[in-house]
């Protein structure tokens, strides 16, 4: 089986991304609002005990599996050491079951990471982003909170690739991540 992590900072094209690899690839795509939205929608707001219950709960069921291998999106804080530990415990779920594992970050400028953030796409599967004002906030306010790009050099896995995708389409992104890993 294969992971490919899949992260960046709020509207990078993170789930864009994975929907267009999902096309071209064998892999499954679990996007981090997949557990985040029903929560909100089940409790009224957003409680990430519970989302990481969901999500360990996938996990583990998915990496007993036949399945290809899963695509998962979502905001590393590098500057917290509670996230490194956290993609560790991830990796400890799938790791019994000979799993392969891959890092692709992604990387934009703030302007289009905000034209992003309005898109009709990411607003159809992320009804939390649908009051424009509310998400631009949260994104600014994560842009200075957290540290969400690493430093050159920091990222030391074996399978990792960085791509600055302000210029470039899902579509294309998708592409140069296939190549790169040799996903069927």
């Amino acid at each position: 089986m294969k992971v490919l992590f899949l992260f960046g900072n709020a509207a990078v094209g993170k789930m864009t991304v994975g929907q267009e690899l999902m096309k071209i690839t064998d892999l499954r795509l679990c996007h981090n609002h997949m557990t985040i939205e029903p929560v909100i929608e089940i409790f009224g707001e957003y409680d990430s005990r519970i989302t990481m219950r969901l999500r360990e709960v996938i996990f583990e069921e998915y990496a007993k599996s036949d399945n290809y291998g899963i695509i998962f999106t979502f905001m590393w804080a590098l500057d917290m050491q509670s996230d490194w530990d956290y993609l560790e415990h991830v990796k400890e779920i799938f790791e019994p079951y000979g799993t392969e594992f891959y890092y692709a970050e992604l990387v934009a400028s703030k302007e289009e990471r905000l034209k992003r953030n309005i898109t009709e796409n990411r607003l159809k599967h992320k009804a939390s982003k649908r009051d424009i004002e509310a998400s631009n906030k949260r994104l600014l306010n994560d842009d200075n909170k957290h540290r969400f790009e690493s430093f050159d050099g920091e990222i030391t896995f074996e399978n990792y690739i960085k791509i600055d995708n302000t210029d470039l389409g899902a579509d294309e992104v998708a592409k140069m991540i296939k190549e790169r890993f040799n996903f069927t």
